[in-house]
């Protein structure tokens, strides 16, 4: 059976598999991170229940939002919770694997991609024991790259197009490089547990076709020393505000 939640103060409400892979402050974050404006068509990819879709959607008005994932049961969650919370008119949910997905038309390519790609790449992990988590996550057999993540959102966009990504803080190299010269205006956003700690925590947005220089942003820090939200994270987490 599915168990409920909600995210962004319950505003959004959620279905997602009882012990599957949770949606979390990363769908939230990268949610606000996407530069969408109304009007925009949107690729979600490895959506998931549509975590991070309905966040965006709760935002931005007359969005046109795609998710994709590789298992059925998510995107079955996904269309349900379409329906609650009244989103089915503008988004659409199907099977889809982001190593071999190309939209057919290039009137189809998105104005926005975001994703949350797996955290850890093949022979990096140690596998999940639960089946729908561990191929959320890229194990069983399903292994992907952060490259086939990259690769698919350029294809996906159209020119000046937005690739929003949430990832491990230690994996930006990987992700630069993986964005060669096909993107640019790349922004990196650092999210801090605390003040004075590390990030572990990195959204990048980047354009595609584009040769401006990178931009190192400030970051946000999530929780003060007694562990509550920040005021600036609880505008994101909470009140569903844009990150910037």
């Amino acid at each position: 059976m599915p168990e409920e939640i909600f995210v962004l103060d319950k505003k959004v409400l959620l279905l997602q598999p009882e012990g599957g892979f949770r949606t979390s402050l990363d769908s939230v974050m990268v949610a606000a991170a996407c530069p969408a404006k109304p009007g925009d068509r949107i690729l979600d990819l490895g959506c998931g229940v549509g975590g991070a879709s309905f966040c965006l959607a709760y935002r931005v008005n007359n969005l046109f939002i795609t998710g994709i994932d590789i298992q059925p049961e998510y995107i079955d969650l996904a269309r349900q919770n379409a329906a609650i919370n009244n989103d089915t008119n503008r988004c659409e949910f199907f099977m889809g694997n982001i190593r071999t997905f190309r939209f057919p038309l290039m009137d189809q390519r998105v104005e926005q991609v975001l994703c949350n790609p797996p955290f850890l790449e093949a022979g990096t992990y140690t596998p999940s024991p639960d089946q729908g988590r561990a191929t959320a996550l890229g194990h069983e057999g399903q292994e992907t790259e952060l490259t086939d993540w990259i690769d698919c959102a350029f294809h996906a966009l159209r020119n000046g197009g937005t690739l929003t990504m949430i990832h491990r803080a230690d994996a930006v190299d990987k992700i630069v490089q993986g964005l060669g010269k096909r993107f640019g205006q790349t922004t990196i956003i650092p999210l801090y547990p605390r003040e004075g700690q590390a990030a572990k925590r990195v959204i990048v947005r980047t354009k595609k076709d584009s040769h401006a220089p990178a931009i190192l942003h400030p970051g946000i820090i999530l929780h003060n020393a007694d562990g509550t939200y920040t005021a600036a994270a609880e505008k994101i987490l909470r009140g569903g505000h844009a990150l910037f």
